[in-house]
């Protein structure tokens, strides 16, 4: 029923309850219930000495040497306990620090702000802060106030009014809200200030569903008191506002789009009912139930904005946070072998000494905590009973609220039982569990007053009796384990309660397996240390595990290999971040199954922070102190890793001699830790999505200001080392960030468009650099951001736009390549730049002849003449190596090999003369291209190649690209073997810097390969593989030329039917001048033909075959279309006229030196009538 609170239900007040209930007893914890006899317990050693007390008073365990063997599966080797304290204390000592007094000279410990001696300040003040936060705002305003005046006396709707305000006050207050402001009738609270709550949006929604309720009880009293009812409206919405780090500043909350929201969503909600907004709802959806609406026009909203009604919030049940629960299934459990046979363990010594043991589950959030817990209980099953608490964050009468949750579950209490009633049933249950010496009664008055069901005052160590009693009563019959969550939440109390079952409990096994994060290390630091040696510490998972998880995740489907490295490295190991990470790419649809395959529909790289690890990890931050702050936010602004030097040169300058401890101390807290790879005293993040958390919390002014402070440091620090150029990406990265955030606050002023210039410098050089070394794909990235940087005429953007151009062409982006050359042309065009103009000439051919777009080649030669012309009047050199590099391509196409051969020397020439090594590899590979199709003999392509080779060593697409050359070279020798290792190894090396047309276009030397090799099968897969990817692009010069060769080799396997739909797709692709592809489909077409018995038009079409490539140098073609006509003659019953184009193929193969076809010639003509 709503508004019915559980008799084992905390009230819901802020902040923690610091007192105990009762006074302290002086009854030692051990002893027993009043007039009982007390009972002496030998001690075992093994517990060691724990806070408050002596030693444990337990029986000894025996030696190993007397001990019954042990086949437990949750046996495992485990380090010795005094190890583990000593290298916990040692490490304790190297931590520590002193802090010198800058008054008095006197050594002080480093957590002192006050000087011990003589009171000085230890610390210096930081100024306060602005930061960007994600809160929860709760807005909610009285309806129809105005019309009390009409029914009441002005004293009255005074009055009736401070009962309603203080009625909505009070749920917001206690579950942490902070009132910001009253307007008029409306209240407005923020959740998440003045500091962050990973509940914040739970504890804003449980906190407007307890306004409802109030609301209706009071009700109840006014209309009974004063005849009169009031109603209110309530919107609560999730969203980043800024706000002031200082608590007494005048403005503390920024207000924003996020508030304007959550009061437009107010004025839309229904007279009682409270509408959430789109991030509130993905961040407490497991624990509401809501009805959807319409999505709401609201005023100031460019778009509809979603919108929940509120119907009910679920109570909250043990294990609710529990990482990955209420989120349908749970992340699967992988791993921890260790760490269940550690509790295993636990549990056997339980056992075997009918005594409470506790183990220490901890671990960052996420990290895997609860699912170990899940897994043991799965595994103890029947052999013992399992209950389990959780310590809650805040409320009021939350002391011993874990001991609630099991005395609930214990005694089978339902929520709708009375009081009266849930005593009953724990009496009952004492009954038949409970001690048998009369106890009984003592013990249910003592746990009733523990969890809240009686009114009855006892001190605590008559609780702590009480509730001793109750659970060894449990314990008879089969032992207990008490699971115990989030205990870094608990109240001192509550620990020292399960300090007194370690030391008290007898005859009764009870293993109590608690888990906590690592912020039980400051909240309770002497309970920290006290269980040293109880500890066991969840490390993150490894790559393979972090990788079964997320396969698990997505039922098994492979993932895009850049998309699993992207979660995996973001996650750190943490399985809750992978979980969220991956539900927030599927509901996002950026993750999408595509049959067997997962893939992403964007760019891997730009993964965001999940709200709900968002709000996790921004709560961590905000509990750091200012100074850890202050210096984890610069830290985050230099990226992942991070060096202590670049840190203390961000930093105030009141903190830069502090850095060093901070640094120390936030590895300890483990935000960050020193990092392995680096020698020179850095850091990374502990995960990637912390980094991107401080980071995202700084305002973009600030990060601005950073990013730019950054990049002068390490300009000065890079000279020095001379090193200036190995980190241009990474400082063009920073100026790029600090130009976007200038742009994002207003207008870009001379300074601003200064740096945006710097940063274009930078990105464009290492974009040069990438295209040089054949990185296609990130040249484009790096020039594409490089030319965002600029403003529309500044001169570097003219000089950039058409390089940017032929990066896009050479990789396939031929829309966009389009788009940018019409920029360029323009722009040169508006400039009058007569240089920019004829550098757009030469990247619009250069698009032309990728897409075929122009069938003109002598039009083309005109064009790129005349923009030679010019560039050679400037003396260009670059350009003019671009322009004859285009020379050589329309040649080579028409088969021109001779042209082609002295257009790839003046590339080279004019290369060298411009010092671009990009173009000289261009050449290079448009040389060997000539040597192979072109009359040189084939021993002298093969001496060439190799020379070649060895020129453009480093250049890794030249030397691919000559690789394959030189494969089908040797290939023609049939040196197989050879031939396949160099086009294995060009291949790879193409596949590795990324998609491009040339990688999709290695299948044309290959397939030639293995056609000599007579391996059609495999000729087949690398040409139809290579046909896909260029059809994907849109790419036809080399698509017709594939098409082409797939169609010979279709036909040699006898698949007719593809064979011609390919021969007819290279007919339909091939540009007019392409001589190669025409003749080559041709040939293949005309033995179909024959094979169809249209005899006239195969030798017709053979012929034709036999003319184009005659046209050409390409002397190994000529002879492919005579033999091809000879076999045409053949399939139509001429043997005797096929002789003489097979004796003319022969001559030519053994000109060029192609041995193995020429074997094949041979073999045609035996048995051919002499001529």
């Amino acid at each position: 029923m709503a508004g019915r609170s559980s008799p084992l239900r905390p009230s819901r007040r802020g902040g923690r309850r610091p007192g105990r209930p009762g006074g302290r007893s002086s009854r030692p914890s051990g002893s027993a219930a009043p007039g009982a006899r007390p009972r002496a317990a030998p001690a075992d050693p093994r517990q060691g000495v724990r806070r408050g007390g002596s030693a444990a008073a337990l029986p000894a365990r025996p030696s190993s040497r007397g001990r019954r063997p042990c086949s437990s599966p949750w046996r495992a080797r485990t380090t010795p306990v005094g190890r583990i304290v000593a290298e916990e204390s040692a490490a304790r000592l190297r931590s520590m620090q002193v802090v010198v007094c800058p008054s008095c000279g006197e050594e002080n410990p480093a957590k002192f702000r006050l000087c011990g001696y003589c009171g000085t300040s230890l610390v210096a003040e930081l100024p306060a802060q602005e930061l960007r936060k994600v809160v929860t705002i709760v807005f909610s305003d009285l309806k129809g106030s105005t019309s009390l005046g009409e029914s009441l006396d002005p004293e009255a709707v005074r009055e009736v009014e401070a009962r309603y305000f203080e009625a909505m006050r009070a749920p917001l207050l206690a579950h942490g809200g902070t009132l910001e402001k009253y307007i008029g009738d409306a209240i407005m609270a923020v959740f998440g200030f003045p500091r962050v709550r990973e509940d914040d949006a739970l504890r804003a929604v449980r906190a407007a569903h307890g306004m409802q309720r109030a609301l209706a009880a009071l009700n109840v009293e006014l209309e009974r008191e004063y005849g009169v009812t009031l109603a209110n409206r309530t919107g609560v919405n999730t969203g980043p506002v800024v706000a002031n780090s200082d608590p007494n500043a005048n403005q503390q909350i920024v207000t924003g789009d996020t508030v304007n929201v959550a009061a437009r969503l107010e004025q839309s909600a229904p007279a009682q009912e409270v509408l959430i907004g789109e991030l509130t709802y993905q961040l407490v959806r497991d624990e509401v139930v809501v009805e959807s609406v319409e999505p709401l026009e609201l005023k100031g909203k460019a778009e509809r904005v979603p919108a929940y009604r509120l119907v009910d919030v679920r109570a909250p049940a043990s294990g609710a946070l529990e990482e990955g629960g209420g989120r349908g299934a749970p992340t699967p459990f992988v791993g921890r072998t260790g760490e269940l046979a550690r509790l295993g363990e636990a549990l056997e010594e339980a056992e075997e000494f009918s005594a409470c043991r506790i183990r220490l589950l901890v671990g960052d959030a996420g990290v895997g905590k609860s699912r170990v817990v899940r897994e043991f209980r799965l595994r103890v099953g029947d052999r013992a009973r399992i209950l389990r608490g959780r310590c809650l964050p805040y409320g009021d009468g939350i002391t011993f609220w874990p001991l609630v949750e099991i005395v609930r579950e214990a005694a089978s209490i339902d929520p709708e039982d009375s009081p009266a009633q849930a005593i009953d049933k724990i009496a009952a249950l004492m009954g038949t569990e409970g001690p048998e010496d009369g106890e009984g009664p003592g013990i249910v008055e003592r746990v009733a007053a523990a969890v809240g069901l009686a009114a009855g005052q006892f001190p605590v160590a008559e609780l702590f009796w009480g509730a001793r009693k109750f659970l060894e009563g449990l314990a008879r019959t089969k032992p207990l384990v008490l699971a115990i969550d989030d205990i870094h939440s608990a109240e001192p109390t509550f620990l020292e309660l399960l300090d007194h079952l370690v030391e008290s409990v007898r005859g009764a096994p009870i293993l109590v397996v608690a888990s906590a994060r690592l912020e039980l290390q400051e909240s309770h630091p002497e309970w920290w240390d006290a269980q040293a040696a109880n500890r066991i510490q969840l490390r993150p998972l490894g790559e393979e595990d972090s990788g079964r998880v997320m396969q698990a995740l997505l039922s098994g489907g492979e993932v895009e290999a850049a998309v699993r490295a992207r979660i995996v490295a973001a996650a750190e190991g943490n399985p809750l971040f992978i979980e969220q990470v991956v539900s927030m790419l599927v509901d996002a649809g950026t993750l999408r199954r595509d049959g067997e395959r997962w893939v992403s529909s964007e760019d891997a790289a730009e993964l965001a922070v999940p709200p709900s690890i968002n709000a996790l990890l921004a709560a961590r931050l905000d509990h750091l102190a200012r100074e850890e702050r202050a210096v984890i936010e610069p830290a985050s602004v230099i990226g992942l890793v991070f060096a202590t030097a670049a840190v203390t040169e961000l930093a105030p300058d009141v903190l830069r001699s502090a850095v060093g401890g901070h640094l120390m101390t936030l590895a300890r807290k483990r935000f960050v830790r020193p990092d392995a790879t680096d020698d020179e005293g850095a850091y990374r993040f502990s995960n990637l999505l912390i980094r991107d958390t401080a980071y995202g919390a700084l305002l973009k002014r600030a990060r601005a200001t950073l990013h730019e402070r950054f990049v002068a440091w390490a300009e000065r620090v890079n000279k020095e080392r001379g090193r200036e150029q190995e980190f241009e990406e990474i400082l063009g990265y920073h100026l790029e960030q600090a130009y976007r955030y200038r742009t994002d606050l207003g207008r870009v002023d001379e300074e601003g468009r200064e740096i945006g210039r710097r940063g274009a410098a930078k990105l464009s050089a290492a974009g040069r650099r990438a295209f040089a070394r054949g990185d296609t794909p990130a040249a484009c990235t790096l020039l594409r951001r490089a030319v965002a940087l600029l403003d529309e005429t500044d001169p570097l953007r003219v000089e950039l736009l058409p390089e940017l151009a032929e990066a896009l062409t050479e990789n396939g982006s031929f829309d966009e390549a389009k788009a940018v050359i019409e920029q360029s042309r323009a722009l040169a065009e508006s400039l009058a730049d007569a240089r920019a103009a004829a550098r757009t000439t030469l990247a619009r051919v250069a698009l032309d002849l990728y897409t075929a777009e122009s069938a003109d080649a002598e039009g083309a030669l005109a064009t790129v003449q005349g923009a030679l012309d010019l560039l050679t009047e400037l003396a260009d050199s670059a350009n003019m190596a671009r322009a004859w590099r285009l020379l050589m391509f329309i040649h080579g196409t028409s088969g021109r090999y001779d042209l082609a051969a002295e257009a790839a020397a003046k590339v080279a020439d004019h290369a060298h003369a411009a010092g671009d090594q990009r173009l000289v590899g261009l050449g290079a590979m448009g040389y060997a291209a000539t040597a192979l199709h072109g009359p040189t003999a084939v021993a002298d392509a093969i001496r060439r190649c190799e020379e070649l080779s060895e020129e453009v060593r480093g250049d890794r697409k030249a030397e691919a690209i000559i690789s394959g050359v030189l494969s089908v070279l040797h290939a023609m020798e049939g040196d197989f073997d050879r031939a396949r290792g160099l086009y294995g190894r060009g291949r790879e090396m193409l596949l590795d810097l990324g998609p491009s047309v040339t990688a999709a276009s290695t299948s044309v030397d290959w397939s030639r390969v293995e056609l000599l090799a007579d391996d059609l099968a495999a000729a087949e897969a690398g040409l139809r593989a290579d046909f896909a990817a260029l059809d994907a692009l849109g790419e036809r010069y080399f698509r017709s030329t594939v098409a082409a060769l797939l169609g010979a080799i279709l036909y040699e396997r006898d698949q007719l039917e593809e064979a011609d739909r390919y021969t007819g797709l290279a007919a339909e692709l091939a540009d007019v001048d392409d001589a190669y592809s025409q003749a080559a489909w041709r040939a293949t077409r005309a033995k179909l033909q024959a094979r169809a018995g249209e005899s006239e038009t195969a030798i017709a079409t053979a012929t034709e075959a036999v003319r184009i490539a005659g046209a050409t140098l390409d002397i190994d073609q000529q002879a492919d279309t005579l033999a091809d006509l000879a076999i045409v003659l053949r399939l139509v019953g001429d043997l005797e006229s096929s002789g003489p184009p097979l004796r003319e193929a022969l001559e030519l193969y053994e000109r060029k030196g192609d041995r193995v076809s020429a074997e094949r010639v041979r073999s045609l003509l035996e048995g051919v009538p002499a001529s």
